[in-house]
């Protein structure tokens, strides 16, 4: 078969891109290794984790927060088989939904293991049984990533885990250790912690979600602590971690120096995701992987060293997120069509699913103070929110960077309700290089969350906050 374009990879990006491809005329091909489409996101990943975490905070509402609304419940309980029953159908749900995508768009679909035997035909080891060879003038390398594995850390899938098995668990622990501070550790740390599980989060760096605003991570770790419980161990270096049979041991060495022992009932290991280029056979068509995170090396094109094979998503440079794939996936059947699309990667936002939800998008005040950037700043407590106050969500706040000089918004900042969602208008504001002041006389429905951004901006332009 002679295609145009050949995604390797179903996920996000992979799936995305086989879309457009086809949306845009291009003969397309998908090739997928396991039997439902979506890849991590859809089916061990986003989806699936975003599911519990839904059904986790209804429980814990009605434990904790039901009462005070007026609402009496009597032996409330965990059904935890119902909660991975549920999340089970959310997933068959969101793969049949790309299978009858594929088929709407006319994209043809393989299911094996491909790899390049040259730049233009790939081999495929059919999940079935034999091997069929496809050939294509362009080729997208969408195979995702898979978590990172330490070799001091052994993962036995039984108590010692990843993200993977931690959505699959058939009995709610009564202690859990969580190695990692990130997205992926926090959220599921906050699913078992919501169900009664004492969590522990034992992180290298001396704060959790590192990689965001400094005051972000400040205000969760806080806040996780004071509602759910959630103990912190930052700045310890673990250096290993033992299945006890029906329990687990995790050594770190503190700050000072001293060796500290974690038990728990679990040990998820959440230290990151690597990108995942293995039986590619990339060495058949000359790509050399980077030393430092065996990812691609790809040009602004997102196109390979070997021309007409491109990459995209998790296994090139950059964030690991489902969203930032989908926009390089469009990114580069675009290009293949002879567009001229765009993306701005200092305005991918990032989402951590925890509650309160944390958002981010743009410089962060550490960046701006490192690249010696004049700015100022804006904050508003969700506290002095009316809408936050009828909910019961009261904890966080709004946060903007502007230029000194010109107040374009250089970067927002948000920990709150539904940020997730609010983040989107800070992305639209800055894509078209809005100030602070734009924002801060743009009327926003009251009473809402998003009124927030709109006090956070008015308190960057002069200090005129409303409400604080």
């Amino acid at each position: 078969m002679q295609y145009d374009v050949i995604v390797i990879g179903s996920g996000p990006g992979g799936y995305v891109a086989a879309i457009r491809s086809a949306q845009l005329g291009l003969k397309t091909a998908m090739i997928e290794k396991y039997a439902t489409f979506g890849g991590t996101c859809l089916n061990v990943g986003c989806i699936p984790s975003k599911a519990l975490l839904d059904s986790s905070e209804h429980f814990h509402n009605a434990q904790h927060t039901f009462k005070e609304h007026g609402i009496d419940i009597k032996d409330l309980k965990v059904n935890i088989k119902q909660m991975i029953s549920r999340k089970n159908e959310v997933i068959a749900q969101n793969t049949a939904g790309i299978t009858f995508l594929m088929k709407k768009n006319k994209v043809d679909t393989y299911e094996g293991v491909g790899s390049f035997k040259d730049k233009n035909t790939i081999k495929i080891k059919l999940t079935k049984g034999g091997e069929q060879e496809i050939t294509g003038k362009n080729v997208i390398i969408a195979t995702g990533s898979k978590p990172t594995a330490l070799p001091f850390l052994p993962v036995d899938k039984k108590r010692i885990i990843t993200s993977t098995e931690a959505l699959n668990l058939t009995e709610v622990p009564k202690t859990l250790t969580v190695i990692g501070g990130g997205v992926i550790g926090l959220e599921l740390g906050s699913v078992y912690a919501r169900l009664g599980t004492k969590v522990t989060v034992v992180e290298f760096a001396d704060s959790i979600i590192a990689t965001m605003d400094g005051s972000l991570g400040k205000e969760l770790q806080r806040v996780l602590k004071k509602t759910l419980g959630m103990e912190f161990l930052l700045g310890h270096k673990v250096t290993g971690a033992k299945n006890n049979g029906k329990s687990t041991t995790v050594e770190a060495v503190d700050p000072k120096g001293n060796t500290v022992k974690v038990e728990g009932d679990y040990c998820i290991v959440a230290v990151g995701r690597t990108a995942y280029t293995e039986g590619l056979g990339l060495e058949n068509i000359g790509i050399k992987l980077e030393e430092r995170g065996k990812k691609i090396p790809v040009n602004a094109h997102l196109e390979t060293q070997v021309k007409g094979v491109y990459a995209i998503g998790d296994v090139i440079t950059g964030a690991m997120l489902a969203h930032k794939a989908e926009e390089e996936g469009v990114f580069v059947t675009e290009t293949i069509a002879g567009q001229k699309p765009h993306i701005n990667y200092n305005l991918i936002p990032g989402v951590v699913y925890t509650w309160p939800e944390v958002a981010s998008v743009g410089f962060t005040e550490e960046q701006l103070k490192a690249d010696g950037k004049k700015y100022k700043t804006g904050s508003f407590p969700f506290k002095a929110s009316g809408r936050a106050k009828a909910s019961m969500d009261t904890d966080g706040f709004v946060k903007v960077l502007a230029d000194a000089a010109t107040d374009e918004i250089l970067g927002v900042h948000m920990i709150g309700p539904r940020v997730a969602d609010m983040i989107a208008e800070a992305v639209v504001a800055m894509e078209f290089r809005a100030s602070a002041e734009d924002i801060a006389r743009i009327c926003h429905a009251h009473p809402t969350y998003t009124e927030a951004f709109k006090e956070a901006a008015l308190a960057a332009t002069d200090n005129r906050a409303i409400h604080i």
